[in-house]
C-alpha cells in the first residue's frame, strides 16, 4: 500500500469486496451489511487490521462481501476462532458475524464463554427467529407455539433470550438494534467498536421468506413509537407517540405508567454503567404485549480484558530465568528442574 493510500480516508466503497451479494431480495442482511461497510471506515483503523469471522447460516456469508480479512468457519465456532486470533494478534479488530441458530444452538457454549472471558471481540448476532439457510425450521429464539416446517403443531420450546444470556455471562457490553434502524445501528456499532472487551450487538433482522414480519411491531411506522423504548444513559425511560408513557419500578417489577400522572421524576432512569446487572436483566425481559421492546445499549462497563491478561502472563513467564533445556536433556535418563528455575 502506498503512503498516499494509507493517508486517504477510507469509505464504504473500500470495504465492499465487489462480490455479488447472494441473499434473498428484501432480506434484512442487506441493511446490516450496508451499515457495517459505512461504519467501519469511521474508526480510523487500517483496513488490513479488520477480520470478519463467521460460522454457518445466511448471516455467515458476510466475510465474502467485506473487503477485509475474513474466515468462514464451522457451525457455532466463530467465537472460538476469534478468541484464538485475538490472543495471537491483539492489534487486530475482530468482528464475529453469527445468527440465532449458529450462536445459540450448536454454538451456545462458545458464545457464552467468549462473553464470560471478556475477549476483546465484537459479536453481531443477527436474530430473525428462524433457520433461514436450511429453509425455515424453528430456531432457539423462535416464539413458543411457532409453527414451522420442523414444528408443524407449534414449537414447545421456550425461546432463548440473547440479551439475558449475555447478562448471565456478565458480558461487559450488551446492545440491541434493528435492521431498519440505520442511524441507530451505526451509533451502536461505533459504541461496540470503541469498547474494550467482549461486545454483543443483537440485531433484530427480518427473514422475508421464512419469517416475514417477525419484528413488525418494531418497524411498522404507525406502531413503532408505541412499541420501542430507546435506551439513553442517565435519562428517564420514556416512549410513545408523544413520549407520554414511561417505565417505573414498582418494588422489583417494572411497569408502564402515564408520565403526566406519576411525574418524570418517578420514572426509572437508565444506567448502562451499573456494575450490578439487575436493571439490565429487567430490561432484557421487556417486550410485547405488556412492555415496549428496549433498543440501544443495555450495559457498558469496564472489566479486565481476557487477551490482555493472557499476554501479561506470557510476558511475566518470559521475564523469569529459564532453565538450560539443552543441559537438562543431555544429563541422563531422568532429570530434575530446580525450584529456583521455575
Amino acid at each position: 500500500m502506498t503512503d498516499a493510500a494509507e493517508s486517504r480516508a477510507l469509505t464504504r466503497k473500500d470495504f465492499s469486496s465487489g462480490q455479488a451479494v447472494r441473499w434473498c431480495p428484501g432480506c434484512g442482511d442487506y441493511a446490516i451489511l450496508a451499515q457495517v461497510q459505512q461504519t467501519l471506515p469511521k474508526l480510523g483503523i487500517p483496513r488490513e487490521n479488520f477480520v470478519i469471522i463467521s460460522g454457518i447460516g445466511c448471516s455467515s456469508r458476510f466475510p465474502y462481501y467485506m473487503n477485509t480479512y475474513g474466515i468462514h468457519s464451522i457451525h457455532g465456532r466463530a467465537p472460538t476462532l476469534a478468541t484464538g486470533l485475538k490472543c495471537a494478534r491483539p492489534d487486530l479488530q475482530l468482528w464475529v458475524v453469527t445468527g440465532d441458530g449458529d450462536s445459540l444452538a450448536i454454538g451456545g457454549n462458545h458464545f457464552l464463554h467468549a462473553l464470560r472471558r471478556n475477549v476483546d471481540i465484537n459479536i453481531l448476532l443477527f436474530n430473525n427467529r428462524i433457520y433461514g439457510l436450511t429453509k425455515g425450521q424453528y430456531s432457539p429464539t423462535s416464539e413458543l407455539g411457532k409453527r414451522t416446517k420442523s414444528s408443524p403443531q407449534g414449537s414447545i420450546e421456550n425461546p432463548v433470550n440473547p440479551i439475558g444470556v449475555a447478562i448471565g455471562a456478565e458480558s461487559s457490553f450488551i446492545a440491541r438494534t434493528v435492521d431498519m434502524f440505520q442511524q441507530h445501528m451505526s451509533d451502536v456499532l461505533l459504541r461496540a467498536a470503541e469498547h474494550r472487551g467482549a461486545t454483543l450487538v443483537e440485531i433484530a433482522q427480518n427473514c422475508v421468506i421464512f419469517n416475514d414480519g417477525a419484528w413488525k411491531h418494531l418497524t411498522d411506522p404507525d406502531a413503532k413509537l408505541e412499541n420501542v423504548l430507546y435506551l439513553e444513559h442517565d435519562k428517564p425511560m420514556r416512549f410513545g407517540q408523544k413520549r407520554q408513557k414511561g417505565i417505573r419500578l414498582n418494588g422489583f417489577r417494572p411497569e408502564v405508567v402515564d408520565v403526566a400522572e406519576v411525574g418524570e421524576e418517578n420514572l426509572l432512569v437508565h444506567d448502562e454503567k451499573a456494575e450490578e446487572p439487575t436493571l439490565a436483566y429487567f430490561l432484557s425481559r421487556m417486550g410485547p404485549p405488556e412492555f415496549p421492546t428496549p433498543v440501544g445499549v443495555f450495559r457498558s462497563i469496564d472489566k479486565p480484558v481476557h487477551d490482555q491478561l493472557l499476554l501479561e502472563q506470557v510476558r511475566e513467564a518470559e521475564a523469569k530465568k529459564s532453565p538450560d533445556m539443552n543441559a537438562l536433556y543431555r544429563q541422563g535418563q531422568t532429570w530434575e528442574v530446580p525450584q529456583d528455575a521455575m
